[in-house]
């Protein structure tokens, strides 16, 4: 009996360290590290029972060959070789009719890592001439807003938040997406630091809060301007760091002077008094630690939003002290000593958003006749779900699919490669909730003729010929390729290292931002010549509560994470079984008025698609709001059929949660 390292691989801001116990070459146990100094040995709900996903008897665990019509999940089984030839073959005839262009990736972070998430990849579709990826579901857009007033998206450890005296968690479930910093929070509780939540659902965070404020979703730059209107206007601005260290103060006091809180409060659902209290809370409060994730993103102005909430702790100079300031993903701080751009290859072929998988699809002026898709489930993930089921009905359209399961969009695949899953592969994987770099080691044999996405990589290289040397190169001399700095036996020996940086850190407690001038810009020259606006501005989306499209459909619809379970979609269909189905939740003046009642079947509309689902009367809403939880598989429970896959303003995001709908009797 041995005991293995590893560490959690999905898209969530933890990264736990695990250790497997393994027994004559099966993984008998698996339990957290509790000498990982982040997560302490605690494992979530969905990786509690990893090993049944590993050995269900579900898995793929070998090519799969499409042998009925597309979408209905009949395949039968084939060698490696004649995969790899019938792949081979038919990207060689799309390349000589229409191109390498004609050739989409399409990839996210369903396996996250230095190497499994994306890394030869980029050498094979470059030699292919394929379109490239580009934009994110979720990240770059919260990032983005940042660097427009830091320069960088960096900023403070997540871990800091146990020394503050007033900790506001912005549009952010903690207690569900982000549970391993609780503890910490909790500790700032304990020395006497409440706990405010601000989100437009009332979640399980907001229930555990000293204080909750729940304005209409995607109003909170409006909110955010009037708490400057506060602070300018008590003189609770530390001028000394606002002069030393940000440009455009001047201007950012014309700008909210006409955002008083009972402005804010009529475009919030507020009370201006809230909004007050608020207001001063924070600025009499030192220090004050806001943390929010990518909530918040899911609009048309996101990066906005970010942009706007960077500039709090500046007015407040927050940054000055430990536990102060402004906590978002810290991926940032991970390039000094993770280097993926060793993976990149120069091309000039044309980029395609992944958030418009559906649109490009269905365009024939686009001209995909070949997708590949790893690492992700884009008909349950992506927006305009409706749009992508109708692009690969195509029967012109060839799809490959490297999957653990048969997911969605696996069942529209013409060739499906079977995957590993964490316990069989080698990885590094940098972390964005904490900083600490946390090693993976293979556990087990591959199951089957299950192969890392590394080696898939490898042998399609090969069968198209390609000799490049990266595509020689094993696992481990990939990693240690891509990693500056790090002690890499210290690392694989431990599990995890911390990064190389100042503990504490404090990032701006001297200024020192990323900008061309060293200096937080409150006003943005770069954002102006891009055509945005210079300084924080609040802007309704085209979808947003008091559009001209809401004269029609007048509900916004968020579609939340309501389950540990159910926090990634590659657990949806192993854990169904605990959750029941999904549903329809309405506050009770929107059911009352529609006459609906609770269990009552709905129709869920609006111009992309419809559901039919049971309601459910809601405490958790605001009038005007109605969620349906994401994650479930299956075109009849899919929330993503509906919602907008309009881009955010900067950042390449998109706009989930400005999704505007209609509830009915059905």
């Amino acid at each position: 009996m041995a005991t293995v390292l590893g560490t959690c691989h999905h898209d969530c801001p933890d990264s736990c360290g695990w250790i497997a116990t393994v027994e004559d070459g099966l993984a008998v146990k698996l339990r957290g590290n509790q000498d990982h100094p982040y997560s302490r040995g605690e494992l979530c709900p969905k990786v509690n029972r990893f090993l049944d996903r590993v050995y269900s008897p579900d898995r793929i665990l070998h090519p799969l060959l499409r042998v009925g019509p597309k979408g209905s999940g009949e395949f039968r089984q084939v060698g490696w070789d004649e995969a790899l030839s019938v792949v081979a073959a038919k990207l060689t005839e799309v390349i000589a009719q229409h191109g390498g262009k004609a050739i989409f990736p399409w990839w996210d972070a369903g396996t996250q890592g230095l190497i499994q998430m994306s890394s030869l990849d980029r050498r094979f579709f470059a030699r292919l001439g394929a379109s490239q990826l580009t934009g994110s579901l979720c990240g770059q857009t919260a990032r983005a807003g940042v660097m427009a007033t830091y320069g960088s998206g960096r900023g403070a450890d997540p871990i800091d938040v146990r020394h503050a005296k007033l900790v506001i968690l912005w549009g952010t479930n903690t207690r569900l997406t982000n549970r391993h910093l609780w503890p910490f929070i909790e500790e700032a509780r304990a020395g006497g630091a409440p706990v405010v939540v601000i989100d437009p659902i009332r979640t399980i965070t907001a229930e555990a809060a000293d204080w909750f404020i729940q304005p209409l979703p995607g109003t909170d730059v409006a909110l955010m301007l009037a708490i400057m209107h506060v602070l300018v206007r008590d003189g609770l601005v530390d001028g000394d760091y606002v002069s030393r260290h940000t440009l455009g103060y001047t201007e950012l006091v014309d700008r909210v002077a006409e955002w008083t809180p009972v402005r804010a409060a009529e475009v919030c659902g507020l009370e201006a008094s809230e909004i007050e209290r608020f207001a001063r809370a924070y600025g009499t409060t030192r220090p004050s630690f806001i943390r929010t994730l990518i909530g918040p993103e899911h609009h048309e102005n996101g990066a906005m939003f970010y942009r706007t909430l960077a500039c709090l702790p500046l007015l407040t100079g927050d940054w000055r002290h430990l536990g102060g300031g402004l906590c978002r993903s810290v991926g940032s701080w991970f390039g000094e000593q993770v280097d993926e751009s060793v993976f990149d290859v120069p091309a000039t072929t044309r980029v395609i958003s992944m958030n418009h998988l559906g649109r490009v699809l269905v365009d024939p002026a686009v001209g995909i006749h070949a997708l590949f898709v790893w690492n992700g489930n884009p008909l349950v993930s992506v927006p305009n779900a409706a749009q992508i089921r109708q692009g690969l009905l195509r029967e012109d359209l060839f799809t490959v699919v490297s999957e653990q399961f048969l997911t969605d969009t696996a069942r529209y695949a013409d060739v499906i490669f079977p995957a590993t899953t964490e316990l069989e592969h080698l990885d590094v994987i940098p972390a964005w909730g904490h900083l600490y770099l946390g090693w993976n080691e293979a556990a087990i044999p591959p199951l089957g003729e299950a192969v890392p996405n590394t080696e898939l990589w490898r042998r399609l290289a090969g069968s198209m010929g390609f000799d490049d040397p990266e595509f020689s190169l094993d696992d481990e001399s990939l990693i240690r390729l891509g990693l500056r700095n790090v002690d890499v036996d210290l690392l694989r020996k431990q599990g995890w290292v911390r990064l190389d940086l100042p503990d504490p850190l404090l990032p701006y407690a001297q200024g020192g931002f990323a900008t061309e001038g060293g200096r937080a810009e409150l006003w943005s020259e770069s954002l102006r010549m891009q055509g945005h606006d210079p300084l924080p501005a609040y802007i309704e989306s085209a979808e947003g509560p008091t559009s001209e499209a809401a004269r029609r459909l007048p509900l916004q619809l968020l579609t939340p994470k309501n389950h540990p379970r159910f926090l990634n979609s590659s657990y949806s269909h192993h854990h169904a079984r605990f959750e029941g189905s999904p549903f329809v939740e309405l506050d009770a003046a929107d059911a009352a008025a529609r006459s609906i009642g609770e269990g009552d079947l709905v129709r869920l509309w609006n111009d992309r698609a419809e559901l039919k689902l049971p309601a459910r009367i809601s405490l958790r809403l605001r009038p005007g709001v109605v969620a349906v939880p994401w994650g479930w598989w299956g075109e009849a429970a899919n929330v993503n059929a509906l919602t907008n896959d309009t881009l955010t303003d900067w950042g390449g995001g998109v706009a989930f949660w400005d999704t505007l709908v209609e509830v009915t009797k059905a």
